[in-house]
């Protein structure tokens, strides 16, 4: 008996994420497995709420169409995470809207919350199928190549980088940059904002990762001794840099504040190199945190970001038919020259509450080897256009499902 599907999306936006949304409508719209297909808004809070939504009016390639080029989450988002109380009443819901199908796309807390619903499912029996669809700008869920919104991410830091480069050393006097990228225990970002380094370039000179161990007083060394050669000094520094001793750079600039996760919210290392910056050298210099663009600049996205964000979410509902659940769904590189992945899955126990960190043997970024293996991961995830859907006044066209935002002709 044919039964309805219901999709939710969880955790921080990403260019890419309603972009699987839309793979899974099309795929779900088209199957004879399935009658509706229904939207949680605000992901699984919504759920309990039952905030839920009919999907088909959505489902036409006009509308699709704005919605893969529609940044962050059209249906909203929620960082909950469940408890044990919470089974019951989602099954209740999925009971009575005849759910068979609950597609979840997000990041490591998210598949936290499919795995906790597959396995409750499964042991009550209800036949419930729950699968994964990733979601997440840092690119640190493990098993997958890659995730969907990085190459877009990536893409963007990329191009913002150049235009910083190019602002920062115009004038002849010594002048430092220091540019916060997101990031909280992972590089892989701030790798893509030292891209232009790593193909040749001059700058930035200094590249910050969580995973390596940040000496401070090394660094302003390292910045003292490339402005007695150099009259620009630029730095990509993730927001999530620890000292030795485990402990995020300039914790007293930030909130102290968590989510319901026990994830601190990060920010303002940058400012805080910035004057210490200031204090201890005394040269020119300013922070630049680029902060939520780097999730949703909807106008730097990557093509092959958005196809493969559309194309992991129709593969996730080939794969609900073949009637696997517990699983997220992975990319797998296959090539490089030329660049390939194909589609897979993998139990989510073996990503849910982990990360994936860049890996040791990347961490001498001044190793040309590595360099060169940093782009030819990078390279591939950044490329192509997408032309952007526009009004009659040449201004782009996003999807608003909501009705919370503003409409013109």
């Amino acid at each position: 008996m044919k039964k309805n599907i219901l999709i939710g999306l969880s955790g921080g936006p990403s260019t890419a994420i309603n972009a699987s949304m839309a793979g899974v409508i099309r795929a779900a719209s088209a199957s004879s497995r399935f009658n509706t297909v229904y939207g949680a808004l605000h992901g699984i809070a919504g759920v309990l709420s039952r905030d839920i939504i009919d999907l088909s009016p959505y489902s036409s390639e006009e509308k699709l169409r704005l919605l893969i080029q529609t940044p962050a989450m059209a249906l909203g988002s929620c960082r909950k995470k469940l408890t044990a109380a919470d089974w019951p009443a989602i099954e209740q819901v999925f009971q009575d809207y005849d759910i068979g199908v609950f597609f979840y796309i997000g990041g490591n807390d998210s598949m936290d919350t499919v795995l906790q619903l597959d396995r409750y499912f499964k042991e009550n029996g209800s036949g419930v199928q729950v699968i994964g669809v990733p979601k997440t700008i840092d690119n640190d869920l493990p098993v997958t190549d890659h995730t969907p919104g990085f190459g877009s991410s990536a893409k963007y830091l990329y191009h913002t980088m150049h235009e910083i480069i190019r602002d920062s050393e115009i004038y002849p006097i010594k002048n430092v940059v220091v540019v916060e990228i997101m990031g909280r225990n992972s590089g892989w970002l701030t790798l893509a904002a030292g891209l232009e380094h790593f193909m040749g370039g001059v700058y930035p000179q200094i590249v910050a990762i969580p995973e390596i161990p940040f000496d401070e007083f090394g660094f302003l060394n390292q910045v003292k001794e490339l402005l007695k050669t150099e009259h620009t000094v630029i730095c990509a520094v993730s927001e999530g840099i620890r000292n030795h001793n485990g402990d995020y750079v300039g914790m007293e600039t930030k909130s102290g504040a968590v989510d319901t996760f026990g994830h601190t919210y990060l920010s303002g290392v940058g400012k805080y190199l910035e004057l210490q910056i200031a204090e201890k050298i005394g040269c020119k210099v300013r922070s630049i945190e680029l902060n939520v663009m780097q999730r949703c600049s909807a106008h730097l996205a990557s093509k092959t970001d958005l196809d493969e964000a559309v194309q992991i979410g129709e593969a996730a509902v080939s794969a609900a038919e073949a009637g696997a659940t517990g699983i997220m769904m992975v990319f797998e590189r296959t090539s490089n020259h030329p660049y390939a992945v194909r589609i897979a899955q993998t139990d989510v126990s073996n990503v849910a509450n982990l990360a994936k960190d860049v890996p040791e043997c990347w961490h001498d970024l001044s190793d040309q080897s590595v360099r060169d293996e940093i782009k030819q991961y990078l390279l591939p995830l950044m490329q192509g256009e997408l032309e952007p859907i526009r009004d009659k006044t040449g201004l782009p066209v996003f999807l608003d499902i909501r009705g919370i935002h503003s409409t013109r002709e």
